[in-house]
């Protein structure tokens, strides 16, 4: 039925979608069997660290799987350079600017109250009127109060922490306090991390295989503190930066007196691919795997011990390498398998495409700013050419747009141009060739900010 509903909207040309008009690639899920959806985060993973990416050093058999049996995504960014940025893009389906969200929660001294507002209209709550049950497992970071819990955004269940990382073996914040929650109870369990979300993300397969569900595994790995599995207490290191503040003091960067190496983060990152395969074992074991359509992505660029290639630059930039992230989808029967699309694609796409996939709809008053990618996966239907807009204001303020093939990034006073199709290493700078394109882009980037970042809206 899918299909049939695909070729229809072929037909009518309504697929054929404007960046901020995801509503006319609406695709109708079929009306005798909702598919479940399993979103699988992970954090701070670097471009090229998955197999199918061009890792060497790392074995990822299961995400390897996955890309095989579904579809992978070349030109996929997050909706921001750091956690909560994008995260708040995936929640709500809009840009991140619109509720001010442009540094990660908790980094600074006075944000510490602040988190994305209950509207009523982000993903889980839409997808929980729709009948879903729905569950969070895994890493927050979109506000630490009540009102802003995963509970108060429509997750049925939720096991995880709110901050934005967290000891792997003492489950402690950076000040030493306990993190995991289960909804909103302070819990206290053992074990390694990564492993007891993965244990929680099956149980709740299984808990729920009889009804259409939601899923979204948000792992902390490969996020500092580096910590391994099967780590010996004897060389684990609760606070690896006792001077700083919050949870930087959880912080291990190349200068850290703790040290890390790219052979642990290698482990911590297999571990999780472990997990993945066994959330995938689990949709297999319930016979659901055909009607689950499954996502996995990145919150955004790597860090320091990550593998970025063929990319420029890491996390916390504006730079390729601090925004374009792997994505692959799968959904047995709808989507073609063992593919690779250069659309280019944004975290609030994926909030897009679930809704269009759930058939969940959307209020009238609430504006997605991402596309339903779905159509444009089909054997048959054309990509759609994309104008994306980045923010951010730490280390210093950066701006970039994305217009096809053509990139341009401001980094502090400095314009770059790059064909970015042609020149993902971001190497040649073309900005002294092409002055118009350049004074043209630049001023998309004002009128966005003017008319899109800048403005609220939903309610």
């Amino acid at each position: 039925m899918l299909r049939r509903d695909l070729s229809r909207l072929l037909v009518t040309g309504l697929c054929v979608a404007l960046p901020f008009s995801p509503a006319a690639a609406q695709v109708d899920a079929p009306a005798t069997t909702r598919p479940n959806v399993v979103l699988i985060l992970m954090d701070d993973l670097g471009y090229g660290d998955i197999g199918s990416y061009g890792v060497k050093d790392a074995r990822t058999p299961n995400l390897d799987r996955l890309a095989r049996e579904g579809i992978r995504f070349t030109d996929a960014y997050a909706n921001g350079s750091n956690c909560s940025p994008t995260r708040t893009g995936l929640i709500s389906g809009q840009y991140q600017q619109r509720y001010g969200i442009e540094l990660p929660l908790g980094a600074m001294p006075d944000d510490s109250a602040r988190g994305l507002p209950v509207t009523g209209a982000t993903l889980p709550a839409l997808l929980k009127k729709n009948g879903y049950s729905t569950g969070l497992i895994g890493k927050w970071h979109l506000g630490f109060k009540p009102e802003f819990s995963p509970n108060a955004h429509g997750f049925d269940e939720f096991f995880g922490f709110l901050g934005g990382a967290l000891g792997y073996y003492s489950h402690q914040r950076g000040d030493g306090t306990p993190g995991l929650y289960e909804n909103a109870t302070p819990v206290e369990v053992p074990g390694y991390l990564t492993d007891e979300i993965t244990r929680r993300a099956v149980r709740f397969v299984d808990r729920h295989s009889n009804e259409a569900f939601f899923l979204e595994v948000a792992y902390n790995a490969v996020h500092w503190p580096f910590e391994p599995p099967d780590m010996p207490a004897s060389a684990r290191h609760d606070v690896p930066q006792p001077t700083a503040v919050r949870d930087q003091r959880l912080y291990q960067g190349p200068n850290a007196s703790v040290p890390a190496t790219r052979a642990d983060y290698v482990r911590m990152l297999e571990r999780a691919d472990e997990g993945v395969g066994q959330i995938l074992a689990a949709l297999e074991r319930r016979g659901v795997a055909r009607n689950t359509l499954v996502i996995f992505t990145n919150d955004n660029g790597g860090e320091w011990l990550s593998r970025n290639a063929p990319l420029s630059n890491r996390k916390s930039t504006l730079w390729e390498g601090g925004i374009r992230v792997p994505l692959i989808i799968r959904w047995p029967g709808h989507l073609p398998a063992n593919k690779t699309s250069a659309q280019v694609a944004i975290t609030m796409d994926l909030t897009a495409s679930i809704l269009g996939a759930t058939g969940s709809a959307v209020p009238a008053n609430y504006k997605l700013d991402g596309l339903n990618l779905l159509p444009t996966l089909t054997r048959w239907s054309p990509t759609v050419e994309r104008q994306l807009f980045w923010r951010t204001k730490r280390p210093h303020e950066q701006r970039a747009v994305r217009s096809g093939a053509w990139k341009l990034l401001q980094d502090g006073n400095n314009f770059y141009l790059f064909d970015v199709a042609k020149d993902p290493g971001e190497r040649n700078d073309l900005t002294a060739s092409h002055p118009d394109l350049v004074r043209k882009l630049n001023a998309a980037l004002d009128q966005w900010e003017k008319d899109g970042a800048m403005k609220k809206s939903g309610g």
